[in-house]
C-alpha cells in the first residue's frame, strides 16, 4: 500500500506498508515527520538543496517507534484495550446470568421443601391427634 501525503507548501512524504498498516497511522506519522522536518529545515533551505543533501536521522527513530501500530497510536491501543475489556465483561456477565439460573433452581427447591415441610406438619399433626395417651 502506498500513502501520500503533500502540504500546502508542497512538502511530501510517501509510505509505502502492507496492506494490515492502519491508513490513520500511516498519515499520523507522516504528518509527524513532515512537521519535524520543516523545523530543523526551514523552507528556503529544502527548496534550493539537492537530492541526499539534506539528512533527516530521525526518520529512523519515527520508522522504529511506528513498526508497532498498536504502540505508536494511542487509539489503537485504547481500542484493542476496549476489546480485551468487552471480552471480560461478556464472560462475566455469562457467569452472573449463570450463578442466577442456580439461584433460580435453589428458590424453586426451597419453596418446594417448604410446601413438602407444611404438608408432613400437617399429616404429623393429624397422626398426633389420633394417638393421645390417657
Amino acid at each position: 500500500m502506498c500513502h501520500c501525503y503533500i502540504r500546502m507548501d508542497n512538502l511530501t512524504a510517501v509510505l509505502i506498508s502492507d496492506f494490515e498498516y492502519p491508513k490513520r497511522v500511516a498519515f499520523t506519522m507522516m504528518n509527524k515527520v513532515l512537521d519535524d522536518f520543516s523545523i530543523k529545515y526551514p523552507p528556503s533551505a529544502w527548496t534550493s538543496a539537492g537530492d541526499h543533501s539534506l539528512t533527516f536521522p530521525e526518520l529512523e527513530q519515527f520508522l522504529t517507534k511506528y513498526q508497532n501500530p498498536k504502540e505508536a497510536d494511542g487509539m489503537i491501543k485504547l481500542q484493542t484495550d476496549l476489546d480485551e475489556t468487552k471480552i471480560i465483561l461478556h464472560e462475566t456477565i455469562n457467569k452472573v446470568l449463570q450463578r442466577g439460573e442456580k439461584l433460580d433452581d435453589l428458590v424453586d427447591k426451597s419453596e418446594a421443601l417448604s410446601m413438602q415441610s407444611k404438608a408432613f406438619y400437617k399429616t404429623a399433626k393429624k397422626t398426633n391427634q389420633c394417638c393421645r395417651i390417657l
